[in-house]
C-alpha cells in the first residue's frame, strides 16, 4: 500500500516538474524568436494610438507568429481574451446540445446561428490578432476576415432577437422587412470596416473609426429593437430580462472602449502590454455575447407558444438561407477590398 502511494506521489511530482519546464521547452523550441520592436519600426497602419512598444517584427516565418501566442507583446491579451471566450462558447454549445434538439427542432435554428456566429467571430478575431503582423498583405487579409466575423455575428444577433424576443405588436410592423434589413446592415458594416481599414493608407485614423462605428451602430440599433419594448416595460416575472439588460450594458461599455482609448491616452506607454482599451473591449464583448446567448435560450424555452404562433415552419429555414447569403456577401466584400489593397501595395512596391 505504501509503495503504491509513493509511486503516485512520484508521478505527480514528475508531472509538476514537466509543467514548470514548459516555458523553457518553448524557448528551446524557438531559440531564435526575435524580440518586439517600437512603433517607429512598423508601418503606420500597424500602430495603435498611444501604444509605443511591443510590436512584433514583420516578415518572420509563420512559425514565429504561431509561437508568439506564448510571447509577451502588445497583442498577447487581445489573442487570449477571445481564445478563452471561444473555448467558453464551445462549452456553452455542448451544454445546449444536451437540452436543445438542434437537428429536428427548426425553432432552435436561430439559436444555433447565434452560437455558431459567436464562435466564428471569436475565432476570426484570434486569427487576426495572432497572424495579422506577418506582413502588409496578411495584416489586411486577416483583419478583413475579422470584419466578416463581426458582420455575420450581427446577423446572428438580429435573428434571435426577432425570432424569440419580439412581441406581437412589433412583429406585425416589421415582419416582412426586419431580417432582410438586418442582412443589408450586416453587409454595410463589413464594407465600412474594410473600407476604413483600407483608407489607413491615405486618411487619418479617426476615419477608420467612423467607417467602423457608424454602420455597426446602425446595425446594432436595428438588431436590438425587438428587445427594446421589453426593456422599457420590463417585468420581474420575465427570467430573461436581466440578461437582456446585461447584454445591452456590456455592449455599450465595449462600444465606449472600442471608440475611446481612454487608458492609453491617460497613461501613454504604460498600457503597451496590459490595460489597452481594446483588451477591455474584447472582455466586455465576450460578456455581452454570453448574456445574449443565455437570454435567447431562456426566451427559446419560455416564449415558445408566442414565437411558434408568430413564425411559420418555413421561417427558420428562410433565415438560415439568408444567413448563408449574408456570409457569402460579406466574404465577397472582403475579397474585393483585399484586391484593392493588393493593388495599392503592388503600386508602392513598384514605386520604390
Amino acid at each position: 500500500m505504501a509503495t503504491t502511494v509513493m509511486e503516485s506521489i512520484g508521478r505527480v511530482f514528475i508531472s509538476l516538474q514537466q509543467i514548470r519546464q514548459f516555458p523553457q521547452l518553448l524557448t528551446d523550441a524557438a531559440p531564435s524568436m526575435p524580440g518586439t520592436v517600437r512603433d517607429t519600426e512598423v508601418p503606420s497602419y500597424f500602430r495603435e494610438r498611444y501604444v509605443c512598444t511591443g510590436y512584433r517584427p514583420l516578415n518572420q516565418n509563420w512559425r514565429y507568429y504561431f509561437l508568439s501566442l506564448f510571447q509577451r507583446h502588445n497583442e498577447t491579451l487581445n489573442i487570449w481574451t477571445h481564445l478563452v471566450a471561444f473555448l467558453v462558447l464551445l462549452i456553452k454549445l455542448c451544454q445546449l446540445t444536451e437540452t436543445v434538439d438542434f437537428i429536428s427542432d427548426r425553432h432552435s435554428w436561430p439559436l444555433l446561428i447565434l452560437v455558431l456566429s459567436s464562435l466564428t467571430y471569436s475565432a476570426f478575431s484570434v486569427v487576426a490578432h495572432l497572424l495579422g503582423g506577418k506582413s502588409d498583405l496578411a495584416h489586411y487579409c486577416f483583419y478583413f476576415l475579422d470584419y466578416v466575423g463581426v458582420a455575420q455575428y450581427q446577423y446572428g444577433s438580429a435573428v434571435v432577437h426577432f425570432y424569440y424576443a419580439v412581441d406581437e405588436s412589433v412583429h406585425g410592423l416589421v415582419s416582412g422587412i426586419f431580417m432582410p434589413t438586418a442582412a443589408i446592415l450586416s453587409c454595410l458594416s463589413c464594407l465600412g470596416c474594410c473600407y476604413g481599414k483600407y483608407c489607413n493608407h491615405s486618411l487619418p485614423t479617426w476615419v477608420r473609426k467612423v467607417c467602423q462605428v457608424v454602420p455597426s451602430a446602425l446595425a446594432y440599433s436595428w438588431d436590438i429593437s425587438p428587445v427594446a419594448k421589453r426593456l422599457f416595460f420590463w417585468s420581474s416575472s420575465d427570467p430573461a430580462i436581466i440578461y437582456h439588460f446585461g447584454q445591452v450594458a456590456f455592449f455599450l461599455s465595449c462600444a465606449f472602449f472600442f471608440t475611446c482609448p481612454l487608458l492609453e491616452r491617460c497613461f501613454p506607454g504604460r498600457c503597451d502590454f496590459v490595460g489597452q482599451s481594446h483588451q477591455i473591449f474584447h472582455v466586455f464583448l465576450s460578456c455581452c455575447t454570453l448574456c445574449q446567448i443565455h437570454a435567447s435560450y431562456l426566451d427559446f424555452v419560455g416564449r415558445r407558444k408566442l414565437y411558434s404562433s408568430l413564425h411559420g415552419s418555413g421561417d427558420a429555414v428562410l433565415f438560415v438561407g439568408l444567413y448563408v447569403v449574408t456570409l457569402i456577401m460579406c466574404v465577397g466584400i472582403a475579397a474585393l477590398m483585399l484586391r484593392k489593397v493588393k493593388q495599392v501595395l503592388d503600386f508602392k512596391l513598384k514605386s520604390k
